[in-house]
């Protein structure tokens, strides 16, 4: 009898923490006193869901306007930002994402809650999956869900989704998550700006030698730590170790200048790494098809925006992907940005992007230049 009532306890505990941690559950919302005029600010925690199925504890911001409640709930704007590295150090710092967040100031002057994850392994110590599909996908789904638990933000279930660069592939995948993992959301568009598409060929086609290497480090060393790819494919123990540094020890930071440290770990990686395409080794090339976005209608209409002349995220991959998407049905609006590179994509866009996501909850028809571009 004594043995059945504790057996009884204890399902009963499992059975609250498992409540407690499901996926998008809010674990803490912190008020940030720095938030932009006219608007209001939290840095959260919440559940989302590992690739193994586990709930992990992820961070995020979410920002509303700062006015009364409205007599609806708002429409939610999840923003996925571009690469910043793939350590836990990486993650932005609250002046840092509302002061290079493009479009934020606007968004909130619209009404919309901007809700932007972390990402796993950003902001929270577990190994970071630098260009991990579902991973990143979930997360966005699971802040927009979590921030619905924060009373002043007044978040509805109707969301867009718009990233880029490392973000416009998270916004690709949130899309195509978004009606099987959180059904009682509703996706009203999916944009993306310079988004990596095609793994496989995004990989080893980026026109700037450079970056690409710096960028195959970031790749290697995080797929590495998050799915056990072995660096040993890759080169040496040398050429291993400079992988794991550049990587450990660098974040993108707009306007800095790079270390020079990383300068010389880049030009040792573009000797030893020349003839090395991660498309063609194993399990390089089967995770990077994997973790590659499907070009497929997920029930919402696309903004698909490329700069030609970006020599980071090679454009006619891009293009053929919203090529196919086209081909299989999807309404397509595609762009070419104009603007410095890829660095600025969004900037560049935030307002053609700003205006298609208007039209979206407004529910006007979706444009779709398929067959034109």
């Amino acid at each position: 009898m004594r043995l059945g009532w504790v057996t009884g306890m204890v399902l009963s505990l499992f059975s609250t923490m498992s409540l407690a941690q499901r996926p998008g559950t809010l674990i803490d919302a912190n008020p940030i006193v720095r938030a932009p005029a006219g608007a209001q600010a939290w840095r959260i925690r919440y559940w989302t869901t590992s690739d193994e199925g586990r709930p992990i504890a992820v961070t995020g911001f979410v920002v509303a306007p700062r006015e009364a409640l409205p007599s609806r709930p708002r429409n939610v704007l999840g923003w996925a930002h571009g690469t910043w590295g793939v350590v836990d150090r990486c993650a932005l710092s609250p002046d840092e994402f509302f002061s290079v967040t493009p479009g934020l100031t606007d968004a909130i002057q619209r009404g919309y809650v901007v809700v932007a994850p972390d990402y796993p392994g950003l902001g929270s110590a577990m190994p970071a999956g630098y260009l991990d599909g579902a991973g990143t996908g979930r997360s966005v789904l699971d802040a927009v869900r979590a921030a619905r638990a924060i009373p002043g933000a007044s978040a509805g279930p109707a969301f867009a989704v718009w990233g880029e660069s490392q973000g416009g592939h998270a916004a690709l995948w949130a899309g195509q998550l978004a009606r099987p993992y959180a059904p009682e959301l509703r996706l009203v568009g999916v944009a993306a700006a310079a988004p990596p598409t095609d793994l496989v060929q995004n990989l080893s086609s980026g026109s700037d030698p450079s970056i690409r290497a710096f960028l195959t480090a970031f790749t290697a060393y995080s797929w590495s730590q998050r799915f056990g790819a072995p660096l040993a494919t890759l080169g040496n123990r040398s050429t291993q170790g400079v992988i794991s540094r550049l990587a450990r020890n660098n974040c993108v930071r707009l306007g800095a200048k790079p270390k020079l440290g990383a300068m010389l770990g880049v030009m040792v990686l573009r000797r030893d790494l020349r003839n090395v395409d991660l498309g063609k080794i194993q399990p390089w090339a089967g995770l990077a098809r994997s973790n590659s976005p499907a070009a497929a209608p997920n029930g919402a209409p696309f903004l698909i925006a490329q700069n030609p002349g970006d020599v980071i995220v090679a454009p006619d991959v891009t293009r053929q992907f919203a090529r196919h998407l086209c081909r299989a049905g999807a309404v397509v609006r595609y762009v070419d940005i104009k603007g410095k590179g890829h660095e600025t994509s969004a900037a560049d866009i935030k307002d053609v992007a700003l205006e298609w996501i208007d039209a979206r909850f407004a529910g006007r028809a979706a444009p779709n230049n398929c067959g034109r571009f």
